[in-house]
Formats: C-alpha cells, sequence, structure tokens
C-alpha cells in the first residue's frame, strides 16, 4: 500500500513538475512572439526627430592657475522619415548642425557645421535582403577659413554619392548597405580653385567625378536605461585613383536622457578623406542639452 501510494504520489509530482515546465516554455514562446510582433512596425511612413540645444560656459576672474572665460552653444537636428510596405522599404535621414565659440579676447569661431542628407530605397529581395539605391548629400552652412583665409562657405564643397546596390536591413536600428556601382561628385566653387586645388577638384574646375564602391552601416542600440547609442558609418573606394585609400566617415551620438527635455550629449565623429586632408579629421561635442523630440 505504501509502495503504491508512494509510486502515486511521485507520478503526480513527476506531471506538475512536466506541466509547470511546459507552461514556462509555453510563456517564453509567447513573449517572445509578442516582441518580435512589437518590433516590426506597420506599414505606412514613420517620422521622428530630434532638436537639440547645446550650451557650455567658463569664466575666470583673477584666477591664478590660469584659464580664459568663454561661452559656445550649438543646435542640431537629427530627423527621420521612414516608408514601409510589404516589399518595398525607404528610409531617410537629415542630420544638421551648427554651433559657434567665444573665447575672450578672440573672435568667435565655428564649433559645429553640418548638412547632410542620406536616403535608402530597397525592393524586397529575400528575407533581410533587399535591391536597394541610395543618394548621400553631405555639405556645410557656414564658411570655414585657414589662417584668415576664406576656404569654403553655403554648399562648397558640395558632396554628392548615389548607386545601386544591395541592403541588408534586420529593422530602422540596424542595417546594412554594399553599393559596387557608385558614383560621386564634388562642387566647389570657382573662387576656391583659382591658385590650386581644393577638397580634390583640381586648379581651374569646380567639379571631380569619381568611380567606386561605397558601403553605409547603421547601428542603433540602448546601452541602459536612459542612454542610448547610435553609429553611423560610410566607406568609399574609388577604382580609378588609389583604391587602397579608402575614405572614412564614422559618427558616434550618445545620448544620456535626465529627463524628457533635458540630456546629456556626447558626439564624435571622424574622417579620412586624402584629396581634402592628409590624415584624420575629428570633431567631438559635449554637452548638456536641451531636446525637443517631435
Amino acid at each position: 500500500m505504501k509502495k503504491g501510494l508512494i509510486a502515486s504520489l511521485l507520478f503526480f509530482s513527476v506531471n506538475a513538475l512536466l506541466a509547470q515546465t511546459s507552461e514556462k516554455e509555453f510563456l517564453k514562446k509567447t513573449e517572445e512572439v509578442v516582441a518580435k510582433i512589437s518590433e516590426e512596425r506597420p506599414n505606412g511612413w514613420i517620422k521622428k526627430g530630434t532638436f537639440t540645444f547645446l550650451a557650455n560656459q567658463a569664466t575666470f576672474n583673477n584666477w591664478l592657475a590660469g584659464g580664459q572665460s568663454n561661452v559656445s552653444g550649438s543646435i542640431g537636428l537629427n530627423y527621420d522619415f521612414n516608408y514601409k510596405s510589404d516589399s518595398w522599404t525607404w528610409d531617410n535621414k537629415l542630420i544638421a548642425g551648427y554651433g559657434l565659440t567665444k573665447i575672450k579676447y578672440q573672435d568667435k569661431q565655428k564649433s559645429d557645421d553640418r548638412l547632410q542628407f542620406n536616403s535608402l530605397l530597397g525592393k524586397k529581395a529575400t528575407g533581410e535582403w533587399f535591391y536597394s539605391a541610395f543618394f548621400n548629400l553631405k555639405s556645410q552652412f557656414d564658411s570655414g577659413f585657414d589662417s584668415g583665409i576664406r576656404t569654403s562657405h553655403f554648399l562648397s564643397p558640395l558632396y554628392l554619392q548615389f548607386g545601386p546596390g544591395m541592403l541588408w536591413k534586420r529593422n530602422d536600428n540596424l542595417k546594412f548597405n554594399f553599393a559596387p556601382a557608385t558614383s560621386k561628385l564634388i562642387i566647389v566653387d570657382s573662387q576656391f580653385t583659382q591658385t590650386g586645388p581644393s577638397f580634390g577638384v583640381a586648379q581651374g574646375y569646380t567639379t571631380r567625378y569619381e568611380f567606386g564602391a561605397a558601403v553605409n552601416a547603421y547601428y542603433k542600440c540602448k546601452l541602459m536605461e536612459n542612454i542610448s547609442m547610435e553609429n553611423i558609418l560610410n566607406l568609399y573606394s574609388n577604382y580609378r585613383d588609389r583604391p587602397e585609400n579608402v575614405d572614412i566617415d564614422y559618427t558616434i551620438n550618445i545620448v544620456m536622457k535626465v529627463n524628457k527635455f533635458m540630456s546629456t550629449n556626447l558626439a564624435f565623429q571622424t574622417i579620412y578623406d586624402d584629396n581634402a586632408f592628409a590624415g584624420f579629421q575629428t570633431r567631438q561635442v559635449i554637452g548638456l542639452g536641451v531636446n525637443y523630440n517631435f
């Protein structure tokens, strides 16, 4: 009788354990399905953007350790408008930024000056792969100076890239595009090429055409609660002139959210383009920002 009772208890215990395990697995799978559904945004347009104002100030009066009073500020816009259907995807991003720095007893100088527009169109091929076509525009808003001599101004230089390729896209926050037949056009004002080349454009000319391969990658993730990181990478190789010298443009934006309207923003960008400068160009901006999301 005891043996039968023990066997019965053991049988029901095992069944209960298996039932609990099956229930946990079922709940886990259900949660995974719900999460996957929530990741897939509906068809149609999705528009979102962030306007940011960053400010920094330092004041020194009779400060024996030394230092110069200064004030700086910058504004930035990061705006996305993306379209999705069952067979098409069209991602567009506008990035604009302008900043000034004023150091005591010195003229004000630019601390940021960017104008960039990216457009990427994809037609469904298979799985997460798309036939693609992309367009990229890069320029600036204000004049640039070197030793007091103006070397650039609004839309000069103007960089244009476009071409067909293949796009791998997991979602709006993770994508990679390879375009092996990319055209690149550099346009500068004639005043900057009168005495020599400018931004790769030969003396006496206003344009330079290149043909090569381009790689564009985008990855955005959440590092932890209220901290996000955005990575933008652009690579280009000119088939017709030193293809081993790959142009690099990499930007990382980290936003540490304080509340709905305030955040600490860190932006770092590095550029390598030996037609413009024989070395790496770097830009870093950090400060407390006021954000407006729309």
